[in-house]
């Protein structure tokens, strides 16, 4: 990587070996495929490799082109954290690599999907276009727009939901519990990071939950520790073995990411930033158990 310009001072020099897959947009589409295999898995619903592959390769496009638009708007002087450093500094390479994912994902989609999961995927598609055009074109200044924390939570959520849901009647009503908890998890993660980065959002020019509601702080500091408590309760009432597993893991990504938040002063912007990201990942320790069969 090219060296960091003098006046890119909040920089601290180069990345750390720990940012880069929130440099390269790589912890969303992680955290999607995780909670997308473990849902599914809690639910008996039907999975296979390239309903994973495109709804990570999706998420990593929506990610990939809102910090791509952001590095093309912002004055080079005013950049404050390393993913959009990146994707400004290698803005062209990305396209290209952002135009192949694309149409693979898409070639993907049209060859294996069946129309009732394409129908879903568009469906869902236009309402992503929606708000990356309103929040980085439309409304990026106003102060009265839908919380960006929100909106994206709830674009998770129903990526996650999409293929399963589609391929299996009832599959929303048996996993909406963890799905609830899952969504709040994504909203907590959201609202947590917007409030280590207001200062960056100042700069950048964006709104931010943290800046459109400042008293709601201390509510969004407990809300990990509320979704720890209904993860934990779910976990206690559910049904099946899978159901409770995957409350317990709602419930200790709640735990994790509140303790990241109460040692962010000390932890530090950036590494908490990764961290609140990782918080999220915890079904993965199902697939490492080799609780989720593979398809």
């Amino acid at each position: 990587m090219e060296k960091i310009p003098a006046h890119h001072r909040y920089l601290s020099g180069e990345p750390h070996w720990w940012q880069w897959l929130t440099i390269l947009s790589l912890d969303a589409p992680l955290v999607a495929v995780a909670w997308q295999r473990g849902l599914a898995w809690a639910a008996h619903g039907p999975l296979r490799w390239h309903h994973q592959f495109i709804l990570g390769a999706a998420v990593w496009l929506a990610y990939a082109a809102d910090r791509w638009i952001e590095g093309w708007r912002l004055n080079p002087t005013r950049v404050r954290t390393q993913r959009h450093w990146f994707y400004q500094r290698w803005r062209w390479p990305v396209a290209i690599v952002w135009s192949g994912v694309l149409l693979t994902t898409l070639g993907l989609a049209f060859t294996e999907l069946t129309r009732t999961e394409l129908k879903t995927g568009l469906l869902l598609l236009a309402p992503v276009l929606l708000y990356l055009i309103s929040h980085q074109l439309i409304h990026r200044h106003h102060r009265w727009r839908a919380p960006k924390e929100l909106c994206v939570a709830l674009l998770f959520t129903a990526g996650v939901a999409c293929f399963p849901t589609a391929n299996q009647a009832g599959f929303l009503k048996e996993i909406e519990t963890p799905l609830i908890l899952f969504c709040l998890l994504c909203f907590a993660d959201c609202a947590l990071i917007s409030l280590w980065e207001d200062d960056v959002d100042l700069s950048h020019g964006q709104t931010s939950l943290a800046l459109q509601f400042p008293r709601s702080r201390p509510y969004v500091r407990s809300l990990p520790w509320i979704i720890a408590l209904l993860g934990i309760m779910a976990a206690t009432r559910a049904n099946t073995v899978e159901m409770s597993a995957i409350s317990t893991c709602a419930g200790a990504s709640g735990i994790f990411l509140g303790t990241v938040d109460l040692a962010q002063r000390r932890l530090g912007r950036q590494l908490s930033r990764t961290l609140s990201d990782v918080a999220l990942m915890t079904p993965a320790i199902l697939l490492f158990w080799h609780l989720l069969p593979q398809s």
